[in-house]
Order: structure tokens, then sequence, then C-alpha cells
């Protein structure tokens, strides 16, 4: 497979899960890879972030797909950060074609019970993070002049109301705006933005202890949620959203931008 042979890649949230997924999707179309990740962890979320360890077996399986692989240990939270490990990739790699801001968090509670450090972090990571992200390496795409992709991580909970995580809701839902308005100002650059919308992915975030406690405590709230138009099978593996972030990311998609896709069995069609 060499869709994206010569493509540059660039992932936050890369330690695991999601953002492991996608850069090894990614590398095994072809393209090389700058990963990025916190590797460390955030006191008001209830699960532990990706280790400097996961993140640099993430590179290693890169690496065995016969592709580059460049870390950066970064916060998204902190521009300054994010742009410093995205330099350093462009030193090493050159140039940057597809942009997957992945990197994101979750903590629960009613909205306005959430601490306002819990709402910061939240938001932060999920919705100023892709912004600082997008800001690092958009310059250095428009400079190339090749045209290139941007695939945001949003949630099916961009689409719709979730109870007990307004912040997270309220960041999701921001990333379509951006995403749309992105689309616009990089239309004429030819850099496409969309955003991918998953249902439950198996990952530390949804194996946090938390998720099954507030189910069996607030059914009223969640019951309808877990209703979809395909037979359930469990939560998504991130295997299976990376498929739509390497279409997005592909030549296939070179007409597609400024589209949110979900990737939910249907969930949001009952909204």
């Amino acid at each position: 497979m060499t869709g994206l042979l010569g493509k540059v890649a660039l992932v936050s949230g890369a330690g695991r899960g999601q953002g492991r997924s996608h850069a090894l999707r990614l590398a095994q179309e072809g393209a090389d890879v700058i990963l990025i990740d916190i590797c460390a962890d955030i006191s008001t979320i209830g699960y532990p972030m990706a280790t400097a360890d996961e993140l640099r077996e993430t590179a290693q399986m890169v690496q065995r797909l016969d592709r580059r692989a460049v870390i950066g240990v970064a916060d998204v939270r902190k521009p300054d950060e994010v742009a410093a490990a995205v330099d350093r990739g462009l030193a090493e790699l050159g140039h940057v074609d597809i942009v997957v801001a992945n990197a994101g968090v979750l903590s629960y509670g009613f909205a306005w019970e959430l601490s306002e450090q819990a709402w910061d972090d939240t938001v932060n990571t999920n919705l100023k993070g892709v912004w600082s992200l997008t800001k690092a390496a958009i310059p250095a795409m428009i400079e190339r002049g090749a045209g290139g992709s941007i695939v945001i991580t949003s949630s099916s909970a961009g689409l719709r109301g979730a109870p007990l995580m307004a912040h997270y809701v309220a960041a999701k839902h921001g990333l379509v705006g951006l995403a749309r308005a992105l689309a616009i100002e990089l239309g004429e650059h030819g850099i496409r933005v969309n955003t991918v919308h998953p249902m439950g992915v198996d990952s530390s975030m949804s194996r946090d202890p938390q998720v099954a406690e507030l189910f069996a405590k607030y059914p009223q709230l969640f019951g309808p949620l877990g209703e979809s138009l395909l037979p359930k099978k469990g939560s998504l593996q991130p295997e299976e959203v990376s498929e739509i972030v390497a279409f997005l990311a592909s030549d296939a998609a070179r007409n597609v931008t400024g589209i949110q896709f979900p990737v939910d069995r249907g969930q949001t069609a009952r909204t």
C-alpha cells in the first residue's frame, strides 16, 4: 500500500489508542510520521495519559513498517511546546502534508458542578489543542504549495448533546466550527479540512471506571445514547476509525472538504 508514499503526517495523541492506530494506518499507506503526545497525566482526568515509553513504542511500530518516525513530547494546550515539536519534525522530515489532530481527554460531571480546572483541561486539550496543532503546521503546508489534508477527531458528541460532559460536548462541537472556518480559509491552498465523529471507541478513555458507574446511576440520561441503526457489536475499534482517517488523508478524498463524517453505526441519524 503506497497511496501516501512521500507524504509526511503529523499525529497528536499518538502514544496509544486512536492516535497510534491512525499513525500506523498512514504509515502502512507509505507516510512518514511526526508523533506527538503529552506523556504526562492531567489531574482532572480519571485515567492515565500515554507514557513516553508508549510513544516510543508507536515510533518503533512505524519504523517496523519501513517508515520514518519523529517523536515530540508536547502538551497541546501549550502552543509553544507544539510549535517546537512540529519544528523538530519539519527539520528531520522536511515537510508536512497531513495533520491528524487527535489528542483529546474526557472527564465527567454535571455542567454546574464542574470545576474551572476540569473545564479548562478538557476544552483546552480538545479545542485549543487542535488550534495549536494546526497553527503550528499550516504555515509550512502553505509554503510547500502542495495542498494537503487536515483531519480533526471530533466525536458523535460533536453532533448532538450528551449528559455529564458539557465541556467535552462544547469542545467537540467547537471543532466543527473550527474545521469549517479552516476549510474556507485553506481552500485556495488546496488544503482540505474535515472532522470525523466516532461513537465510543475502545480505549483508555472509554474504559474509565466512571463510565459504567454513571450509566448505572443515571440510566434516564444515558439510555437513548446507545441506540444505533446497525446491530450493536460493542465499542468501535480504533482501526475502524483509522480507515476513515486514511481515506480523508488520501487523494481519493481530494474533492472532500468541510464535512462532518460520522463513524457511529447510525446513532446520530436518530437525533
